[in-house]
């Protein structure tokens, strides 16, 4: 099978530019291939992971990625997909941005053997280039005609309340300028992207060809939503970010572990490197065992944040099925037990369980507390206690600041000790 076949058994394209010609470049040797991410956030997030591991799996297959990080073409802002102007950053946020994700692209692709990756920053060779000159050298080489004929432009248009500035309106130059500078820099003859990149890419593919008379490729991958019809890539509401202390590991997992049924094959061949028979394996478990979404989770997490991370994120999941509390911190605890009742808890000196039953609200009364202790439904810390005159000490915080108390196998309570 060979890479684009592989790519479209997974799931992961949406349209190629001929993609016979693309199959014979890339079947005749060591190819550069390039992806832009532009610095909108100081972090990437999940969206980003599919560009991320496109450019993975050509280098796997011994092709060169060139990772490119907007610099210049974040201070315009990509219309592409926007229903609004994007608001303008400052430069100084921008060059930070820069530097959060490239440390974070750097985590998925070798920078050292026959395939090195490179990263660029497209500021270098932007920000010296006239308004003039880049009127002559470039926008002379497309009509009006044909950018208004680009969705990512027609869209906006057609949107009387938002419409579109000539500052957006000309990032499909720059990015077209940038498939150029890279043919020519770095014999970068292919362009990845998402599907709403299509008019971009193909407007640098264009560009190459009237400069330079050159065949350049286009290879875009699907815009993704869930099942259900959520955004990918979203959890209540907010981004999954790729930053750990924007979203932490355990949420991370969480997120992947939640994955519906429908969705679990179709994200197990997008976002990891398993086979396509493994992949085809494991989907024949039961669904009620949820073996396919503990693999996804597991593969996605020690990806992006190491095996440490994941370990962590695995025990702690560990702890909402009666596992072992020692060794998380608050910060962990408040993430796990994030939806349940809290209550306030003073330790200055030994309190009895069964007022601390009463007053985490698990039990109305000191004799309902008395008769679920009795019927061994009480646990400290995920530890059955026994004695029904049981007493809880500062020696018996699960953490730093908390303690959990369950009553069942379900019924969670979260006490905050007053230091």
């Amino acid at each position: 099978m060979n890479l684009l076949d592989e790519l479209e058994r997974r799931g992961a394209i949406a349209d190629v530019t001929d993609r016979a010609a693309l199959d014979q470049l890339l079947s005749s040797g060591q190819q550069n291939i390039y992806i832009g991410f532009d610095p909108t956030a100081d972090s990437l997030h999940v969206g980003s992971l599919l560009p991320a591991l496109m450019l993975a799996r050509f280098q796997r297959a011994g092709h060169r990625p060139i990772v490119l990080v907007g610099g210049a073409t974040g201070m315009v802002g990509d219309p592409s997909g926007r229903s609004a102007e994007r608001q303008l950053q400052t430069i100084e946020s921008i060059r930070a941005n820069v530097e959060g994700i490239k440390n974070q692209l750097a985590r998925f692709f070798q920078f050292e053997g026959d395939a090195a990756a490179i990263a660029v920053n497209n500021y270098d060779w932007t920000h010296s280039v006239s308004y003039l000159g880049f009127l002559r050298d470039v926008g002379k080489h497309f009509t009006v005609n044909h950018m208004l004929a680009k969705e990512s432009v027609r869209s906006r248009l057609e949107d009387r309340e938002h419409g579109i500035s000539y500052t957006e309106f000309s990032y499909m130059l720059l990015q077209a300028f940038d498939f150029l500078h890279l043919f020519d820099k770095h014999a970068c003859r292919i362009q990845g992207g998402g599907s709403d990149q299509w008019g971009n890419i193909t407007a640098g593919i264009e560009l190459i060809r009237k400069k330079t008379g050159g065949q350049a490729f286009g290879i875009t991958f699907p815009l993704l939503t869930t099942s259900s019809g959520e955004k990918f890539g979203k959890s209540a509401g907010n981004a999954i970010w790729l930053d750990a202390n924007k979203t932490s590991p355990y949420q991370f997992y969480q997120y992947w572990i939640n994955t519906d049924d429908r969705d679990v094959e179709r994200f197990l061949k997008l976002f990891t490197f398993l086979g396509l028979d493994q992949v085809a394996e494991i989907m024949e478990h039961p669904h009620e065992q949820r073996v396919a979404q503990k693999l996804l989770a597991a593969e996605v997490t020690r990806l992006v944040h190491g095996d440490e991370a994941l370990a962590q994120a695995e025990k702690a999941s560990e702890v909402l099925f009666g596992g072992e509390v020692a060794g998380l911190t608050d910060k962990d605890l408040a993430e796990i037990f994030t939806d349940v009742p809290s209550f306030e808890i003073d330790l200055a000196t030994p309190v009895k369980i069964t007022d601390a039953l009463v007053r985490a609200g698990a039990a109305k009364s000191k004799g309902e507390a008395t008769r679920l202790l009795a019927g061994g439904g009480v646990y400290l810390n995920n530890r059955r206690v026994e004695a029904a005159d049981a007493q809880i000490r500062r020696e018996d915080r699960a953490s730093e600041t908390m303690l959990i108390l369950r009553v069942g196998k379900k019924s969670y309570y979260l006490g905050r000790v007053s230091t």
